[in-house]
């Protein structure tokens, strides 16, 4: 059954990706682009990174990339706009959980959108968490749990329709006990993500940093 999931869910993403359009654009992510602008660049790990516009921003600036989405053609389209932008990142097409790095292997991981099934979230991003260095920096967003309201209103923003793969701020403090937290917020942003993240939606907003 966990497979037959996967493969729904890589079908899914490579259909959203196969359009010459990139969905969410190529710019990265406004809060990852404010969060990681000032970072001693390292390391970074980002999961769910769809099109790579994130990897390769971060790429930009000098991080060494190592970016996963299920979707072979989201690689397809993330080393395109790597190469567009003279920049390289290594991209893996695999289900995070059946991954395994070295432990403290990353200074930084990009969390934006990583929206995970109900029963694996916090898994993962306790995985996660031995894959960073002590001293190293999670940046987080992805929708919260009220903006199931927010959909309802304006479909063209997007997001789960499940309030259990979406997030509170209770559930991010839970997951990472063993951080500083410089940012843990419930935010309304206003989305201009491509095609997909259109208008008002809730977010949760996190940078932590592991003690």
């Amino acid at each position: 059954m966990k497979e037959n999931t996967n493969n729904m869910q890589s079908k899914m993403w490579d259909e959203r990706y196969s359009n010459h359009e990139f969905a969410y654009g190529k710019l990265p992510n406004v809060f990852f682009e404010e969060s990681i602008q000032n970072i001693k660049p390292g390391n970074i790990l980002i999961p769910a990174d769809g099109e790579g516009r994130n990897g390769v921003h971060a790429a930009k600036l000098g991080w060494k990339v190592t970016s996963i989405d299920l979707s072979l053609e989201g690689k397809n389209k993330a080393l395109a706009l790597a190469k567009e932008n003279n920049v390289t990142i290594n991209y893996l097409v695999n289900d995070l959980i059946q991954l395994d790095f070295e432990k403290g292997s990353f200074d930084a991981i990009g969390l934006i959108y990583a929206h995970f099934s109900a029963e694996n979230k916090s898994l993962l991003h306790k995985k996660l968490d031995k894959y960073l260095k002590p001293g190293g920096l999670i940046i987080f967003e992805a929708f919260s749990k009220t903006h199931l309201q927010f959909n309802q209103l304006n479909p063209k923003v997007r997001g789960p329709k499940d309030i259990d793969t979406l997030f509170s701020i209770q559930e991010i403090a839970a997951d990472f006990l063993n951080y500083e937290f410089i940012v843990l917020t419930e935010n309304e942003v206003d989305l201009a993500e491509g095609k997909f993240h259109i208008g008002k939606g809730s977010v949760i907003r996190f940078i932590g940093r592991k003690k």
